[in-house]
């Protein structure tokens, strides 16, 4: 069973969302990278090519979010089917983990199906995704998360933002003791890590470091189908701010 502890010191995961993004996560001292495509949709499975560039390309560890489609975790047979044979190609790939797992239509872990991913996953560092946020009973699951060998979960704590969550977070964390890493996610920044870190005594952190880039177009139309602008992309200078922001908060604690 994959399990996080004993770690050196905290870790910062990015959520990165090209190849771009990677290697300004990577260029920012960040620890690991989740990859993932449609980070303004929760993120979805990145496509083969963008999976393989990105392992090439960093010497980091690369986790892949495994999530078939936008909205709820619940899953028809044919999604779960890819699924698996998206954890296959990532195994495939080299990449050291991915970010998976799917829930009943009552809101509980599907042990029988996420039993099936993690079979599949052998060797690879597994993540529960945020989907213990939109379970019925968040601890429930977090237990089942432990049993089937998920080596941390994701979780804003149930709220829009980790630091609004952060006292769910922090009794997930009580809970959890050194069986498994409850990493909030979710609306953290360098300006909110460190208080983030007291509140809930969590040691992974997840974040995106993006800003939107301007349009590398010069030709610039009324933005009539939702297009304006340029690519989101995660930022190095503000990874490397968040990494120092994570490292005084250790130090002083």
């Amino acid at each position: 069973m994959n399990r996080p502890f004993p770690n050196p010191g905290p870790v910062l995961e990015i959520a990165a969302n090209s190849l771009a993004s990677a290697l300004a996560a990577q260029e920012g001292g960040a620890a690991r990278i989740e990859l993932c495509a449609a980070l303004e949709l929760g993120g979805l499975t990145p496509s083969p090519a963008q999976i393989a560039l990105v392992r090439e390309s960093l010497s980091i560890p690369v986790h892949v979010l495994v999530r078939p489609r936008a909205g709820d975790f619940a899953y028809s047979d044919e999604e779960h089917r890819t699924m698996l044979a998206d954890i296959a190609h990532c195994a495939a790939a080299g990449c050291d983990g991915v970010v998976v797992g799917a829930l009943t239509a009552d809101g509980d872990v599907d042990v029988a199906r996420c039993r099936e991913l993690v079979a599949v996953a052998d060797g690879l560092d597994l993540t529960f995704p945020r989907a213990i946020d939109v379970c019925r009973d968040p601890a429930a699951a977090l237990e089942a998360a432990i049993e089937l060998g998920f080596a941390r979960v994701l979780s804003s704590g149930g709220a829009a933002s980790a630091p609004a969550g952060s006292a769910r977070l922090r009794r997930l964390v009580e809970q959890a003791g050194d069986r498994i890493a409850v990493m909030p996610g979710a609306g953290i920044d360098a300006g909110n890590i460190a208080a983030l870190a007291a509140a809930t005594g969590a040691r992974e952190f997840h974040a995106s470091a993006k800003r939107v880039l301007p349009s590398r177009m010069r030709f610039a139309p009324a933005d009539a189908l939702g297009m304006a602008g340029g690519e989101t992309r995660s930022d190095a200078a503000e990874v490397r701010r968040i990494v120092e922001a994570l490292r005084r908060a250790a130090e002083a604690a």
